[in-house]
This record gives C-alpha cells, sequence and structure tokens, in this order.
C-alpha cells in the first residue's frame, strides 16, 4: 500500500518523462559531439528488443527500420558491449537493415554511447557522422559522466515499473480477498435459494415462495451493502497526518451527518502503529460508527483510546437501543441478533481484527447502549509506553 496519503505514480506517466529527458539529452550530446544525426535506444523489458524512444536528423524512410532492433545489431553493439563509447566505422550490417542512400552515403561512421548499469547495456545512443571525427578529452569524458549518469537512470525507472507492478498485484489480490469475504459467500447462498424459489412459484406454494423471496431479498441487501463498504474500503485513502486525526476529522463532522454528539477522548499520544494497522483500525471504526449511526437511536456517544495491561483498546459505546444479547457476549453471539444489513459488517470488521492479531467484541451497555471493543496486542515498543 503507498504511504500515506501519497499517490503511487502512473507508470506510463513516469515511462514518457524518461523518455523525454533521454530525447532532451540526446539533443545536447549531438550538438557536443558535432554529430549529422541521433538516436536513442532502450532495452524492452523483455530484454528481446531495443525500441527507438528519440531521434533527430534521421530521414523519415529510416525511422521504421530503427523503431525496433535486435539488442546484438551488428557492430554497434558489439563495441557498445565491450565500453561505454566505440567508433563503428563498418556500417554495412546498418546498409543492410536501413536504407544504402543514408548509410555508407552521408553516414560513414557511428559512435556508439552504451548506458550501462553494472555492466547491463539499458541503453544506447547513436550518433551518426559522415566522416570518423577525433573528440577531445573534455568531451569524451562529459559523454561518458552523462552515459553512467542515465544508465543510472534507466536501471532506477526499471526497478520503480516493477515495485509498481507488484504493488498493483497485491492490492488486486487484497481486493479479490475483500470481495470474497464479504459478497461471495451471499451471492453463493442466493444461488442455492433461487432453485427453491423457483420451485415453489411453480407449485404455487405462496408460503414456501414468500419464505425464499425474503431470504433472497434480505440477502441481496446484503451484497449490496457490504459492495458499497469494499469500494469505499479501496477508495478511502488514509489522513496523510494519520489515524489520531483521521479519528478526530470524523468525530468533529460525526453531529452534524447524524445528529449523535460524539465524543473523542484519546489518553495515548503515539499509537506506534503501522500505515497499513493504522488504516485497518480506521476502518473498524468507521464500521462500528455508520452502524451505531443506522440502528442505534442513540443521542450521545464516544470513542476511547487507552492503553491498559491487555493491550491498546479502542472503544466506540452509544446510549441507544443496545443490542438483545446478554452483558458480555461475544462478536459471535452478537451478530445472530442483529438486522441482516449489518451481518457482513460485523464479520468484516472481525477479519480486519484478527489481521492486526487483535479481538474484536460487542457487548450491551448496563441497561441500554452498546460497546464495541477493539483490542491490539502490545509490542513490544507500545508495552515500554503503557499507562
Amino acid at each position: 500500500m503507498a504511504r500515506r496519503g501519497a499517490v503511487a505514480p502512473d507508470p506510463a506517466e513516469t515511462g514518457h518523462v524518461l523518455e523525454s529527458l533521454l530525447e532532451r539529452f540526446l539533443v545536447s550530446i549531438i550538438a557536443l559531439a558535432g554529430a549529422r544525426a541521433g538516436t536513442v535506444q532502450v532495452l524492452t523489458d523483455d530484454g528481446k528488443c531495443m525500441r527507438l524512444v528519440a531521434q533527430q536528423g534521421l530521414p523519415t524512410q529510416l525511422l521504421a527500420t530503427e523503431r525496433l532492433l535486435e539488442p546484438h545489431c551488428g557492430q554497434c553493439s558489439i563495441a557498445a558491449g565491450s565500453e561505454v563509447m566505440a567508433w563503428v566505422d563498418e556500417v554495412q550490417s546498418c546498409v543492410r537493415h536501413g536504407t544504402p542512400a543514408y548509410f555508407d552515403l552521408q553516414s560513414k561512421s557511428v559512435l556508439a554511447i552504451a548506458l550501462q548499469h553494472e555492466s547491463q547495456t539499458l541503453g544506447v545512443y547513436h550518433l551518426f557522422f559522415g566522416s570518423r571525427v577525433e573528440l577531445g578529452a573534455q568531451t569524451r569524458t562529459i559523454l561518458g559522466l552523462v552515459a553512467e549518469l542515465l544508465g543510472l537512470t534507466l536501471h532506477n525507472d526499471r526497478v520503480e515499473r516493477e515495485r509498481l507492478r507488484a504493488t498493483v498485484m497485491k492490492e488486486r489480490q487484497e481486493m479479490v480477498g475483500e470481495v470474497h469475504d464479504a459478497i461471495a459467500q451471499t451471492l453463493a447462498y442466493v444461488k442455492m435459494r433461487l432453485p427453491l424459489l423457483s420451485d415453489a412459484m411453480l407449485s404455487h406454494d405462496d408460503a414456501r415462495s414468500l419464505k425464499y423471496f425474503s431470504e433472497v431479498k434480505t440477502a441481496v441487501g446484503e451484497v449490496h451493502d457490504n459492495l458499497r463498504e469494499v469500494m469505499t474500503y479501496f477508495r478511502t485513502r488514509m489522513d496523510p497526518l494519520g489515524l489520531l486525526h483521521a479519528l478526530q476529522s470524523t468525530v468533529d463532522s460525526f453531529v452534524d451527518r447524524t445528529g449523535i454528539a460524539l465524543e473523542f477522548r484519546n489518553s495515548t499520544e503515539n499509537l506506534n502503529l503501522t500505515d497499513k494497522q493504522e488504516v485497518q483500525v480506521f476502518h473498524i471504526v468507521q464500521e462500528a460508527l455508520a452502524n451505531m449511526a443506522k440502528y442505534s437511536m442513540a443521542e450521545r456517544a464516544a470513542v476511547t483510546i487507552r492503553k491498559t495491561g491487555e493491550g491498546l483498546e479502542f472503544l466506540i459505546e452509544d446510549d441507544g437501543l443496545g443490542i438483545p444479547a446478554p452483558a458480555g457476549s461475544s462478536l459471535q453471539s452478537a451478530v445472530k441478533v442483529m438486522k441482516p444489513s449489518t451481518h457482513f459488517g460485523m464479520e468484516i470488521m472481525q477479519s480486519r481484527a484478527q489481521r492486526l492479531g487483535g479481538s474484536l467484541e460487542v457487548s450491551r451497555i448496563d441497561a441500554a447502549g452498546t460497546r464495541v471493543r477493539l483490542l491490539l496486542p502490545l509490542g513490544p515498543a507500545m508495552r515500554g509506553r503503557a499507562t
């Protein structure tokens, strides 16, 4: 997952930026070396071809043959593979795959400047000359330094694109898991109930038809609610200032949105949670507050954070209708008596708590009201600061 508040760059956009950089350097390098024309080609991700990303001064009829070259194309690749800069005076291989009217007539010598990182060639500048020229020591030094810098840039770009690709794959896997946990099981239940509903309707059994219809309707409502929950989870980004600031912002706007006065009590300055842990906690609290707003009929509520001997504790409490279950009941017991539309929301909350290595309990408060308690075990760093 990206850092809090940070948006992962688009790989295509970073590629365009890099190619623009290579093209700007190409203009400067042509001028510095006094060449007639030049190209810059970059190794494709599969390592099978050199792709043309920029050119200056080449005739139009030559561009098609230069657009995609084999990495071991003629003498240029041999020269560039042996050192950073190398002259190629034998251009017959260029004539064979190119245009004789240009090579061996207008361009009789090519300077290959390899863009390498740790001896691996990731790209090549080709500079075309009418004849072999002598480059001064200072010019060769500048060209070598530029090649080294751009080789490192190409390497870093490749590493970054691999990192982004891995991040996207991980997020997709997380999304699949969320959809499966929240939706797939309910849809499987609907699929089993539909044939029973069809049979009841065909046999004109009104009682059974109404029963199965009600069950399917309830299940579809659960799917709708939980699909919205999953979409919210993957759309919402953590406040860049962290969990405490995000919760305070939620509390500040809660009364205007729901009419319930919500108090925020925090006796812990440093939660010592990772970014991923903060995101999971935030969504658990969000779901608990959403359920409260929908069903509790409460007037006042509170979100409390504190450290105890057991661990880091998050409490969401209200003075509403409560749940028809004995005091201190577990989440599993509470879920059985809750409204169907909250069922899977509570299960997702529990799943998030388990990922954190913690526990989630729902219980009554005295005669009325509900308490949702999230408990996270103290790690070594947190344990030393427990109050």
